[in-house]
């Protein structure tokens, strides 16, 4: 289904698409797969190792998954997410998959086509989303497995790089290519429509057949930028949570050497020969997994970290205590050096005292805010203690968190969240919805998933696409049936 160009496209247009996705990632993916007819029953020859959820899904084996109550097969299930459908759809792919076993899915999906909803995904790049733009080098978090979407799995397109059996972890490079691939093999490319950005969406009120219009354009070869404009009866946000760095707000954030991604110095070290061993250090600012991928990246190319951040190095909130040393040793490795590699601390009594030397290869200041970036390659930092430090450092990396991207929304989508005087945080404040159909309470017909809605893992996001699939297809029933009463 081609995209219509803006300027061809009378106003009085009656052509619509039934479902219009914004964002080519794992959660768009995985949202086409199952719009694109491939419907999962519980397999006939499967156990499920929940006797109760075993028995609710045997009651009506019969019927697709998405035909069936997912509030009620939802019921009593526990999980690492707080939507409940990413818990069952996650239980169903991987059962009991956080007590450390490997048990294969209960579902077995069937191509169907009366289970097909014509559908658009438009992404910025090609499939896979963010995964692109990430650092090559670096493991994921998740095992690979965890990474899989349905009906492929994610070791038959990785031959050979199984790393160990207690660590099966990927490189964002092994997953990115793993989408783009699947997209292919499930023969999905049709829905898809890349290099597409979105630049607005109107809501359903502002026409009089209630449909959503999504215009934007398609940048082509030589930087060519082909204008659309669609109709949607329902619009899904699949947008990630990658595309607006949080920003410091601090004097100089906007000097060339002060970046807000790990891949922008994977791009230094690659490819400028002045930063390395002997150049002045490189400052990362935060203290998540994306600031330690960023220690991480220096240090394997032997150049020199000063890591600052708010909290104490021993603070019971800092993700690396909720990671398990055996699965992540690299982490470990960074947080052991944020305990025991601490710049001294200066008294105020006594500020003539001369200043203590730096660690040859990693600096830790815990408890420390970043006051300013100067013009020659200076940052001034404040401790706790309300010293003031300088250092001279040859980049800057501040990684405290990223925003979505919303900007085609109006007030950048604010009036979504749970708190709509706040704006959308994955983690503060996410998307308001119905947690068994994904839909926005506050525009019924927009829906969101993945990180929007609080799932920052693959592993979780897939259950959005459960959701809503099983929502569309209730509303495609119910108007074939209205329209046979007729």
């Amino acid at each position: 289904m081609p995209l219509l160009e803006e300027s061809s496209l009378p106003r009085d247009c009656t052509q619509t698409v039934p479902v219009v996705i914004i964002g080519n990632g794992p959660s768009g993916i995985c949202l086409s797969y199952l719009l694109s007819g491939y419907t999962p029953y519980l397999d006939p020859m499967a156990v499920h190792p929940n006797p109760i959820l075993f028995r609710k899904l045997q009651e009506a084996k019969q019927l697709p998954i998405t035909e069936q109550d997912l509030e009620f097969l939802c019921e009593g299930l526990e999980g690492r997410s707080g939507n409940p459908v990413a818990v069952l759809f996650d239980t169903l792919l991987h059962p009991n998959a956080d007590l450390g076993f490997e048990f294969p899915s209960v579902l077995q999906w069937r191509l169907e086509k009366k289970h097909h909803i014509p559908h658009l995904v438009l992404g910025k790049a090609t499939p896979g989303g963010a995964w692109h733009a990430m650092e090559g080098s670096m493991l994921t978090i998740s095992l690979g497995i965890w990474m899989e979407l349905p009906g492929v799995n994610y070791r038959d397109l990785t031959p050979g790089k199984r790393r160990s059996v207690s660590n099966d972890r990927a490189t964002p490079d092994e997953i990115s290519s793993y989408y783009k691939n699947y997209v292919k093999l499930m023969g999905l490319q049709k829905n898809f429509v890349d290099n597409t950005y979105v630049t607005s969406k109107s809501s359903r009120s502002g026409n009089s057949q209630g449909l959503w219009e999504v215009r934007g354009y398609q940048q082509l070869q030589g930087d060519t930028h082909v204008p659309f404009s669609l109709f949607a009866e329902n619009v899904v946000l699949a947008t990630g949570a990658s595309d607006s760095p949080a920003r410091l707000g601090v004097e100089g954030e906007d000097l060339p050497y002060v970046f807000h991604s790990v891949h922008d110095l994977g791009v230094a070290v690659s490819c400028h020969s002045n930063l390395n061993s002997s150049s002045d250090p490189v400052l990362v600012v935060g203290a998540g997994l994306s600031a330690a991928d960023a220690v991480l990246c220096a240090l394997n190319h032997r150049v020199s970290v000063l890591h600052a951040f708010r909290k104490r190095a021993d603070d019971p909130g800092l993700i690396f205590k909720q990671l398990p040393k055996t699965l992540y040793p690299e982490y470990h490795r960074v947080y052991h050096m944020m305990c025991s590699q601490v710049y001294p601390a200066s008294p105020v009594a006594n500020p003539t005292a001369p200043s203590p030397s730096l660690f040859p290869d990693y600096t830790s200041f815990p408890e420390h805010c970043v006051l300013s970036f100067q013009p020659d390659m200076h940052c001034v930092m404040r401790g706790s203690n309300g010293v003031l430090r300088v250092f001279k450092v040859s980049m800057v990396l501040v990684l405290i968190g990223t925003y979505p991207n919303l900007f085609f929304l109006k007030e950048q989508g604010q009036h979504l969240g749970l708190d709509p005087s706040r704006p959308i945080s994955c983690r503060q404040n996410p998307v308001d919805i119905n947690p068994y159909t994904f839909e926005c309470n506050a525009d019924p017909g927009l829906f969101a998933m993945g990180p929007l809605v609080g799932d920052n893992f693959v592993r979780f996001l897939k259950g959005g696409a459960l959701g809503i699939a099983s929502c569309l297809w209730r509303i495609k029933k119910q108007k074939r049936e209205t329209s046979a009463e007729r």
